[in-house]
């Protein structure tokens, strides 16, 4: 209970921050504006995000970075095996990669609060998932992201070729939710 009214509290005082999702400055900054679950960003108003990293899900002893990714659409989606609603949302990110992958999409998950390694693993071989995912159990890669809800699972941030965040999906997605956006920002 304590969690969620320090949650409760904390996206109050982010809210009154500013009039719209991204406080001034030149790293994001999330400000969720009226309890918005889908917030996207025209292009003046992108804001640059910090580089996350974390050891690979897969290939422990691996480090992977969005840096890893330069000049790709980046697709970060916060999960853990213990979350009902990833294990319906996971294998329509799959898809939505596979559909623009080639297009220069790059998906990448963030695997937190999963202490069994392992479980993450069987999750993500049990859902035919292939793109790779950072292992975060505690979420530290996310300390990056000024105010950003990391409690919120599942939760998208999509970054632009620039790796400017371009939407944030506090929710479970579709691949219809997120496919268009991704075709319009890999033609930017």
């Amino acid at each position: 209970m304590k969690r969620v009214l320090v949650l409760v509290l904390f996206l109050l005082a982010g809210c009154s921050a500013g009039k719209d999702a991204v406080s001034q400055g030149s790293s994001f900054s999330f400000v969720a504006p009226g309890g918005k679950v889908d917030i996207t960003y025209p292009v003046a108003e992108r804001q640059t995000a910090p580089a996350l990293s974390a050891d690979d899900l897969m290939n422990e002893g691996k480090q992977l970075s969005t840096k890893d990714f330069a000049g790709k659409v980046v697709v970060l989606n916060l999960w853990g095996q213990w979350c009902g609603p990833c294990r319906s949302e996971a294998p329509e990110l799959e898809k939505a990669y596979q559909e623009t992958k080639a297009s220069g999409v790059q998906m990448l998950g963030i695997d937190v609060k999963d202490p069994d390694r392992s479980a993450a693993q069987d999750f993500m071989r049990d859902r035919g998932l292939t793109y790779p995912s950072l292992y975060d159990p505690a979420g530290r890669s996310l300390l990056q992201l000024s105010g950003y809800p990391r409690n919120v699972i599942p939760s998208t941030i999509v970054l632009d070729k620039q790796h400017r965040v371009a939407a944030v999906y506090l929710r479970e997605l579709l691949a219809s939710d997120i496919t268009p956006l991704l075709r319009t920002l890999a033609a930017e």
